[in-house]
């Protein structure tokens, strides 16, 4: 499996000069914002009654995941100087994540995204992330260099390479996390309508790959990172492209994750599906709290599946991440099934 040895007591403090800074098991960066999820199933949005708010946002999203299983974590974002921006960064603490290195634009809205609810499979998202999101405008300034050297995982997506300066920021982190000091994942994120042409995303996904330790996608996201959509090719083709560990979610037929000596397939987690979009965030962040935890690949994945089910069993995306005992509740009510 690929770790790295566990700090006492979580990440440590570390100390330079006369600033402290902290460490974290787990460092995100990227997208964070507000969610206005319908109260109403199965309807399109000018016919929804009522909407719920959420903290929402795919990096802010797995900071909570990893916080709800006890690690120590961090994000490092933007928001707007406005209310959403208040409450997101209120419900951060309140979730457990270090909000410290999430900023605040003052000429930027805080994001706001909705989406339609039409289970099993089906939740067009509409974002409002213009004229740009803050998270976008990330500069190497706010680039914490300590932390993002000795936090045990930093986490990444795609998205925050879509627009200047994030990509730059990115760099600069990757730059100062060497792949042997830690984990580092790429989340491959690949939202369409971030990208002026997809083949920006495909040479953004050459440069993340290079510097990460493990990659995440599913067939889509694999097809513009790489070429290929048939799980096991993309697998590899991940593989090639410098990663130790590729993981390829492939839906209703469950995942397939790779490394140079060992293949592991696991099935889908059966639920009666709510809303799917902060699956695959869950999903993240249980990756994240097993391999922190040095478990086997396969009990990695298995559980990471089974996180993923019990947010798509949720309205919500970051209020709705488990902790483990949820987690092994439903892995034994499927086993008992």
């Amino acid at each position: 499996m690929l770790t790295r040895p566990a700090t006492t007591g979580h990440a440590g403090v570390v100390t330079t000069g006369a600033a402290t800074l902290s460490a974290f098991d787990v460092l995100s960066i990227g997208r964070v914002g507000v969610d206005l999820y319908p109260m109403d199933s199965g309807v399109g949005l000018e016919d929804v009654r009522s909407f719920g708010k959420f903290l929402g946002g795919s990096a802010g999203n797995v900071a909570v995941a990893a916080a709800r299983y006890g690690h120590s974590a961090a994000l490092i974002s933007r928001t707007g100087d406005d209310p959403f921006g208040r409450f997101v960064k209120r419900s951060l603490g309140e979730l457990g994540v270090d909000a410290r290195y999430v900023g605040t634009d003052v000429s930027l809205p805080t994001p706001v995204t909705f989406c339609e609810l039409y289970p099993p499979d089906d939740f067009p998202l509409y974002f409002y992330r213009f004229p740009m999101a803050p998270d976008l405008r990330i500069g190497i300034g706010e680039i914490p260099p300590v932390a993002v050297a000795e936090s045990r995982l930093l986490w990444t997506t795609l998205t925050g390479l879509s627009a200047e300066p994030s990509r730059t920021a990115h760099e600069a982190a990757w730059a100062l996390r060497p792949r042997e000091a830690g984990l580092s994942v790429i989340d491959l994120d690949y939202r369409p309508m971030f990208w002026r042409h997809e083949s920006d995303a495909t040479r953004a996904a050459e440069t993340a790959l290079a510097s990460s330790t493990v990659a995440i996608g599913n067939r889509e996201e694999c097809r513009v990172a790489v070429g290929e959509t048939e799980p096991e090719r993309a697998a590899r083709a991940l593989l090639d492209r410098g990663v130790d560990l590729a993981i390829v979610k492939q839906g209703p037929k469950g995942v397939l994750a790779m490394t140079r000596a060992e293949r592991v397939e696991c099935p889908p987690t059966p639920v009666e599906v709510v809303n799917g979009l902060g699956a695959g965030d869950a999903f993240g962040g249980a990756v994240c709290h097993g391999l922190l935890a040095g478990w086997s690949l396969a009990d990695t994945i298995a559980f990471a599946s089974a996180a993923g089910a019990v947010v798509a069993a949720r309205l919500e995306c970051a209020t709705a991440m488990p902790d483990e005992a949820e987690v092994r509740a439903l892995m034994d009510s499927t086993r008992e099934a």
